[in-house]
């Protein structure tokens, strides 16, 4: 498939975003509604950056090809490190001949196998749950599995008091499957993708990153940039990252991280992203 980036050139103050989430992951955006979206705010570009969701991309390129929107081939890969969540946002591969699509669907399997197993053990300590519930939650994207199972618990009265539903799917065994990080950055290289640091300032169970953290994570997976622009960071962040990112000639990209209308699309500069865009083929006037 023809990327809808394909010979892009963009104006230095052209309106982009690089982070959006769309229904095929955590999202509360159709794919449709966000690009509908996207098209009447007049974006230049955007990148849909569904978790662990490489094998939607040439669907969103159809659907990017159909309104002449460009929209940058994009997935947020989910990882662990140091006991914590860290994302990464890979950019510019092929949909249809990429390592990272197998990483993804093989996450996506060891969670559901997590999510039966959890299931299976809950029914045997006597949690009596509905016969059909397992099929819906395996047919939930595997970002949000774990949450569906609570919400499912909640449902049936249990986890309402003490032992918490959080508590009682730990002690059943409940995971989020992750892929380590150095796999992520290897399959994106092989995927001819780039491979950022997604929002290093977020905290909530994520690792927040400083410039010591920072240093040591790039030694076990040799990312090619940050997200330098995100709502989570402060002005300090900002200015500590952006000018991290320029010592060590690193990529800066930049997104709102939107997964529903209650939180748009952000209109950034091209300009703040050039030497990405350029790295994955696309021009800056």
């Amino acid at each position: 498939m023809k990327p809808s980036t394909t010979g892009l050139c963009l104006a230095a103050d052209a309106p982009l975003d690089l982070h959006l989430h769309t229904t095929y992951s955590d999202g509360r955006w159709s794919p449709k509604a966000l690009l509908d979206h996207l098209v009447d705010e007049e974006f230049a570009l955007a990148a849909v950056a569904d978790h662990d969701r490489a094998d939607t991309v040439a669907t969103i390129q159809q659907l990017a090809l159909e309104r002449d929107l460009p929209v940058l081939a994009a997935v947020e890969m989910s990882s662990t490190w140091k006991g914590e969540l860290v994302d990464l946002l890979c950019y510019g591969f092929d949909p249809d001949h990429d390592a990272l699509r197998d990483l993804a669907l093989d996450a996506s399997r060891r969670q559901r196998e997590n999510s039966r197993e959890v299931y299976k053990d809950l029914q045997r300590q006597g949690y009596a749950l509905p016969p059909d519930a397992l099929a819906d939650i395996l047919a939930t994207p595997n970002v949000l599995q774990p949450h569906a199972l609570v919400a499912l618990l909640k449902e049936q009265g249990y986890g309402l008091g003490q032992p918490r539903a959080g508590r009682i799917l730990k002690d059943a065994g409940c995971a989020f499957e992750t892929n380590e990080p150095a796999a992520v950055v290897e399959a994106a290289h092989q995927s001819g993708a780039v491979c950022l640091l997604a929002h290093p300032g977020r905290g909530d169970g994520f690792v927040t990153f400083d410039l010591d953290l920072l240093d040591e994570f790039r030694q076990e997976a040799p990312i090619d940039g940050l997200e330098v622009y995100h709502p989570a960071h402060t002005p300090t962040q900002t200015a500590t990252y952006r000018e991290y990112a320029r010592r060590h000639d690193l990529l800066v990209s930049a997104g709102s991280d939107s997964h529903g209308p209650d939180r748009p699309p952000v209109k950034h500069r091209a300009e703040l992203c050039r030497d990405l865009l350029e790295r994955v083929g696309i021009k800056i006037a």
